[in-house]
């Protein structure tokens, strides 16, 4: 397919022809009067190195190149066409952890950072496909919605911590349930839901909600962050450290990466 954008500078090429005209008659003048002034012998000896085909050849060039200067002011446009086509990338739902247990630093530098380290490299990826976030911990909450400014997607997610939920604990199925209404395409076949947690649930009917997900075909993937043998809490305010988390007992509180809530997901 080829496209000209500006047509009218075709009328250029008139300017070229009377150009050729008007060349071939003062050609044809000087030839004439060549003839009238002398035979061809004595004109060789006089002008030894007049040239027919350098003239000839001088206006061929200025023609190839007034020609070239009107086809570019055509401004000619080949093989490209317009065409609508419909997107084919997939709805990415992260569920992120965020409840009190991520700060734990048995990971460098932390379990929360080591997971918005994962979120944030795997949006480096997505090429053109959409992106959500839902963040959890007694309750779930969204931080954004699926959208394709990944820019935006990687700033909220920087600004993720455990002071954006107002109840503590990590209730899994909470992030599953709102997961479910997040996906705003109904025609969207590839959706997909990454959970990225420690493991720890303090909730039930984790199980059932998973089936209602496969139902509606939202293919679910947890990713877990931490160590088995684990570690304590930090509890900060500001930059300032305030001591480690402690149970009702006064003892400091140990927390574990689950795994085997994680795989049953």
């Amino acid at each position: 397919m080829y496209q000209l954008e500006e047509k009218t500078y075709f009328t250029y090429f008139i300017a070229v022809a009377i150009l050729l005209v008007a060349y071939f008659l003062v050609f044809l003048w000087k030839k004439r009067k060549q003839k009238q002034f002398a035979n061809l012998d004595l004109l060789n000896k006089l002008s030894p190195n007049r040239s027919v085909f350098k003239s000839i050849l001088k206006i061929f060039l200025i023609t190839l190149a007034l020609s070239f200067m009107i086809i570019a002011l055509v401004n000619p446009k080949m093989g490209t066409k317009l065409k609508t086509i419909k997107r084919e990338g997939v709805d990415i739902v992260f569920a992120l952890d965020v409840s009190k247990s991520m700060l734990c630093e048995d990971i460098a530098p932390s379990r929360l950072a080591k997971a918005k380290q994962i979120i944030s490299k795997t949006i480096d990826k997505l090429g053109s496909d959409r992106v959500g976030i839902i963040i959890y911990a007694g309750n779930a909450y969204p931080l954004l919605p699926i959208t394709t400014d990944q820019a935006a997607a990687k700033m909220f997610l920087q600004n993720a911590s455990p002071d954006m939920v107002s109840s503590q604990g990590t209730a899994i199925n909470e992030a599953l349930l709102l997961a479910k209404t997040y996906y705003d395409n109904e025609e969207q076949t590839n959706r997909f839901l990454v959970l990225i947690s420690d493991g720890e649930d303090h909730s039930d009917n984790g199980n059932i909600i998973i089936d209602d997900l496969v139902k509606e075909g939202i293919k679910t993937y947890t990713i877990g962050v931490g160590t088995t043998k684990g570690g304590p809490i930090k509890m900060k305010m500001g930059n300032s450290f305030l001591g480690y988390k402690k149970d009702r007992k006064g003892e400091v509180v140990i927390t574990k990466m689950n795994d085997e809530i994680l795989k049953k997901i």
